[in-house]
């Protein structure tokens, strides 16, 4: 059995990803909510650590492990931050986090894989220096590395983009990992464009992962959409009515096609503002019908909770927020998953989240035979193993 550190663990999304194959050392999150939602998921240890990874020491990590998880703040990344980057007090947290890595190395302790996950602004912020300072901590270390972009929607109906960084400190890849070139699959042209900036020496230690092509994505958003709500009501008819007058032309057009096509179509919105042929900003409600939900969100910063739109003939048309139920299911998550009983700390954490199943795909794909592991023969259910 492998072992791994969870940095920044959240609700244990990525141990729920990783399975049972893999056991946990170490655990630990800076928000008291998280903490205790892996306490009630992951009750049989190790007891996670609900501290900040600034002062966390060599000594609070246990043992040997194979692999470091860190999925670091993204605020001061995202496109909606602040614009610090690295340097922000949230988003720097990453140099807190490669101390620890440093300190391990020197006492000859290093993991033999790294992974990061963040939102894909990691690769264009501060103008492709922070993915540089990414990338040279990572080749000064002794490992060779790259990453990859993947898109959620490839594996449960959400439209989540991230970025994964994936190192290893091994001497010998196996080359069936690896590949000559990029594979747009999962390097994009930003991608590609943030390597091409990267300096000669780093360069030589990037490594082109090679991933296979997922089988396609079965169910659809409509899919996981509960029949029985729970935690959240219907709208009145006046609510919906105010929702479909906030929508401009172009978006009030998707729903009377929705109408239309005389089926049960299932869309999702999302409140944003923007601005008219003045300049002058309104809040706008922006629907999409393409069985895929937006990427989930935290409620913080004045981000806007995801809403379904329930279409079924002309005549029926009803909305209500997603459930947190139905954000879990968006995650990965089975039902089997314990959210917090309050619903702000439920979207907290699952909008903050990592999709299991693209975790499956990369410890399958990628992390087991970088350590020289058989594949694992049966897929691992997410939620509580």
């Amino acid at each position: 059995m492998k072992k791994f550190y969870e940095f920044f663990a959240g609700g244990g999304m990525a141990r729920a990803g990783l399975g049972s194959k893999w056991r946990c050392l170490f655990a630990n999150d800076a928000d008291e909510k998280k903490i205790e939602s892996y306490q009630e998921n992951w009750p049989y240890g190790p007891e996670p650590k609900h501290e900040n990874v600034a002062n966390l020491s060599i000594e609070d990590l246990p043992g040997q492990a194979d692999l470091a998880w860190a999925s670091f703040p993204c605020q001061d990344l995202s496109q909606a931050g602040n614009g610090l980057g690295l340097n922000g007090e949230r988003s720097g947290a990453f140099w807190s986090f490669w101390r620890l890595m440093q300190d391990l190395k020197n006492a000859g302790r290093a993991p033999q894989i790294i992974a990061l996950e963040n939102v894909c602004g990691t690769i264009s912020s501060h103008g492709g220096k922070d993915f540089g300072a990414i990338a040279k901590a990572f080749a000064r270390a002794g490992y060779r590395f790259g990453a990859v972009v993947i898109d959620a929607k490839k594996f449960v109906p959400q439209s989540r983009p991230r970025l994964f960084f994936i190192a290893t400190n091994k001497s010998q890849i196996p080359r069936r990992l690896t590949a000559n070139e990029p594979d747009p699959q999962w390097h994009t042209t930003q991608l590609q464009g943030a390597v091409a900036k990267l300096g000669r020496t780093t360069r030589a230690s990037w490594v082109w992962w090679r991933l296979p092509t997922p089988p396609a994505r079965k169910e659809t958003f409509s899919d996981l959409i509960q029949s029985r709500p729970t935690r959240t009501i219907w709208h009145s008819a006046a609510e919906t009515r105010r929702l479909m007058a906030m929508m401009t032309s172009v978006n009030r057009a998707k729903v009377i096609q929705a109408k239309e096509s005389r089926e049960r179509k299932v869309g999702s919105i999302y409140r944003r503002r923007r601005p008219d042929e003045n300049g002058k900003k309104h809040q706008r409600a922006e629907v999409r019908f393409d069985d895929v939900a937006g990427c989930l969100r935290t409620p913080v910063g004045g981000s806007s909770l995801q809403t379904i739109l329930v279409v079924k003939g002309k005549q029926s048309l009803r909305s209500r927020l997603l459930s947190p139920r139905e954000a879990a299911r968006l995650m990965g998550l089975d039902d089997n998953y314990i959210l917090p009983k309050n619903n702000y700390d439920a979207y907290f954490l699952l909008g903050d989240g990592l999709v299991v199943d693209v975790v499956r795909f990369l410890s399958k794909n990628l992390l087991y035979p970088l350590l020289g592991t058989r594949r694992p023969r049966a897929r691992q259910k997410s939620g509580v193993l």
